[in-house]
């Protein structure tokens, strides 16, 4: 259970403000430089666990993403999870996290953004993002199912620290 809890505040990768929105922000802006993730990680026959999690992003030379985030989930050690994650077509990106079994893959759905892996124990992650007006943050659903039954679900805030 410990690599679903550690999975699972997912920090998500491309945004975009919404249809209607006055600001345009290019995809993968928003996790340059900080953004912290809070919510709450609910496990089957187990009780909610907040979750939080401090990422620091920045893009290499190819147009990479590269993010670091800490995570912090309640009643276990801190550790580090790792994203790159690159733009593949006009509405979709790729890349790797190292708690993922095999590639993350991303596509844009409207104005969401939703997210697919594998992780170990047969599990199946997806999340959506959903960006939010003010262009500073996102609401993140996830879900992970194993043999096509929910055994987790997690709802987060994730935002743009000022000055970041």
């Amino acid at each position: 259970m410990r690599t679903l809890r550690g999975a699972l505040l997912v920090v998500c990768i491309a945004l975009a403000t919404p249809a209607g929105s006055q600001t345009t922000v290019r995809p993968l802006d928003f996790f340059q430089g900080t953004t912290v993730s809070e919510g709450t990680l609910r496990v089957v026959l187990k009780d909610p666990v907040r979750t939080r999690s401090v990422s620091r992003g920045s893009l290499d030379p190819n147009g990479t993403l590269v993010l670091v985030q800490r995570v912090e989930d309640e009643g276990e050690p801190p550790r580090d999870r790792h994203w790159r994650i690159r733009q593949t077509g006009p509405r979709t990106y790729s890349g790797t996290m190292s708690e993922a079994t095999g590639p993350v893959s991303v596509e844009q759905v409207g104005a969401r953004y939703r997210f697919r892996f594998k992780m170990k124990g047969n599990l199946s992650v997806e999340q959506w993002l959903a960006p939010q007006a003010d262009g500073r943050t996102a609401s993140s659903t996830i879900s992970v199912r194993k043999f096509g039954m929910v055994v987790a679900t997690s709802q987060a805030t994730i935002r743009k620290v000022a000055g970041a």
